[in-house]
């Protein structure tokens, strides 16, 4: 009995084409899914594989780079919890500095103003001495003019010269 002529008397809104063409496109298609599974499988196989490997990897990483980042937060707030004292340390220092500052500035000024004020003794010693000078020159210049112009009607030069040295002495000695 032949199978075909029923199949496609009967079948022919189930199967419109010819039956041994579906018959030989069905081995076809199982020969193509056959080479396609053993040649391309192991590729589909491995591809699929090292994807999955890929996001383990990826997952791996990301959980290590929570770890790390977890690390570096408790890193973090234990410098911030020192910077307080860190701050105190450093401000504590500054003032010290500060305070020493003050007091070498000031041991300096104290040196300094003591320094000035011998050189304004010395230089006022100077200018004493310099006008003491200048005044017993000018006053003898003046006394000795004007004995000059008394004596010269009354004493000769030896008794003159006597005299004038007599007064430079008790000038002299006076001051």
């Amino acid at each position: 009995m032949n199978i075909t002529p029923i199949f496609a008397a009967d079948n022919q809104a189930i199967l419109p084409h010819d039956f041994n063409e579906v018959i030989w496109g069905s081995i076809a298609f199982i020969v193509v899914v056959g080479l396609i599974w053993w040649k391309g499988g192991p590729a589909i196989k491995k591809a699929w594989n090292g994807r999955i490997e890929g996001i383990e990897n990826e997952l791996a990483s990301a959980e290590q780079a929570v770890v790390d980042a977890d690390v570096e937060l408790a890193e973090v707030r234990h410098r911030m919890a020192n910077a307080d004292a860190e701050a105190e340390l450093i401000l504590s220092e500054a003032r010290a500095t500060a305070v020493s500052l003050k007091q070498q500035l000031g041991e300096r000024a104290a040196i300094e103003a003591a320094e000035v004020t011998a050189r304004a003794a010395a230089d006022v010693e100077a200018a004493k001495a310099q006008a003491m000078s200048d005044l017993q020159h000018e006053v003898s210049g003046l006394t000795l003019g004007a004995a000059e112009a008394i004596v010269r009607a009354n004493l000769d030069d030896n008794a003159q010269q006597r005299l004038v040295e007599s007064y430079i002495s008790e000038v002299a000695s006076s001051s």
